[in-house]
């Protein structure tokens, strides 16, 4: 079941709607034009009892004023471009630079502020499903080409949100796309999530700079404090963190074939709660987040301030410099080879 209400207006005039999907276990997700932001995320705990589990505003007015992509599809490259430079088939392209420099999900309007068309779809299994379609010109943000762009979010039975990707365009370009929600398995505005326990399943990660742009180095995570093999709990690994901010894993060794299919990438657990969290992803990268720039100036839904650590993200895309090495995989679009990506958000209790 889906039902869509009116969710207010942007200065523009551009008119934002919200599309709520839910099914029988109690859980549901909400979901706006405006940069396919998911508002909502409610799932149960181990009682049976649903909270809404993602940061993010009840008005309109919080979302046009600016915040930290709190639950939007962010791109058309997700992540840091380094300097903004990129390349294809040997021409050099410029990017809008937004943070320090390097371009950031997707530069000063990307497409998470953007308003997208909704389409309510029915899936075989009864799942509920809402695609959103978006054209990104060419020449926005600096990007060659135009994109043809959709984005479908799905609840499941056993509520899992699952967020498919598609793309088409009309010459070489670059798409990296990612899904941005905050989690916090305890229930949004409940506090910090420094009690969540983080597993990461990766080998190698990308170390920064000081302005947090990707060193382009393969490196082992066996002794540094980006090591998340082993459940960990996230206020322990902390301070063995860079900037206690969290690093872009990289999920596939060096020339691994594409696609992939979906694999475990990610898992958090509250123990308060009992809730458990599985990222699967056929993306070749994980940039975890946790939340350490939020400083208490965001009031969130539940009128709580968002403070440190208030939430964490588990964004799934390809590498964000791909087009500048080619040994991290490949994230352009072609005319002839259309892009489809998924990753799946799976919830469980314990």
């Amino acid at each position: 079941m889906m039902t869509p209400r009116p969710f207010g207006s942007l200065p523009s005039g551009e008119s934002v709607e919200e599309f709520t999907l839910t099914n029988r276990a109690g859980a549901s997700a909400s979901v706006l034009t405006l940069g396919g932001i998911v508002t909502s995320l409610r799932v149960p705990d181990r009682e049976g009892r649903a909270s809404d589990i993602v940061l993010g505003f009840d008005e309109l007015g919080s979302y046009a004023a600016g915040h930290p992509y709190f639950g939007a599809i962010i791109g058309r490259i997700a992540g840091r471009v380094t300097g903004g430079k990129i390349w294809i088939e040997g021409e050099g392209y410029s990017l809008a630079c937004n943070e320090r420099g390097n371009h950031l999900h997707g530069g000063l309007r990307g497409l998470d502020k953007r308003i997208w068309t909704a389409q309510p779809l029915t899936r075989a299994s009864g799942d509920a499903s809402l695609r959103l379609s978006y054209r990104s010109p060419d020449g926005e943000e600096g990007y060659p080409g135009s994109v043809e762009i959709r984005v479908i979010y799905t609840l499941t039975a056993k509520s899992a949100l699952i967020v498919e990707t598609e793309a088409m365009s009309d010459r070489p370009t670059p798409l990296s796309l990612a899904h941005h929600s905050y989690f916090n398995l305890a229930g949004e505005g409940s506090g910090d999530v420094s009690g969540h326990e983080v597993q990461i399943v990766a080998e190698e990660y990308v170390p920064t700079d000081e302005s947090l742009a990707l060193s382009d180095l393969r490196e082992s995570v066996a002794g540094r404090g980006a090591d998340l093999r082993s459940p960990r709990i996230l206020g322990d690994a902390l301070p063995e963190l860079a900037g206690a901010h969290g690093d872009n894993y990289l999920l596939r060794g060096p020339g691994a074939p594409q696609p992939f299919g979906p694999t475990l990438a990610a898992r958090v657990t509250e123990r308060g709660s009992g809730r458990v969290l599985e990222v699967y992803t056929d993306e070749s990268c994980l940039q975890f987040y946790t939340g350490v720039m939020l400083d208490g100036t965001l009031v969130g839904k539940s009128g709580r301030p968002y403070g440190r650590h208030a939430g964490l993200c588990l964004e799934c895309h390809g590498y964000p410099n791909a087009t500048s090495v080619d040994t991290f995989g490949d994230i352009l679009v072609r005319p002839e080879s259309p892009q489809r990506r998924l990753t799946i958000y799976a919830f469980s209790t314990n």
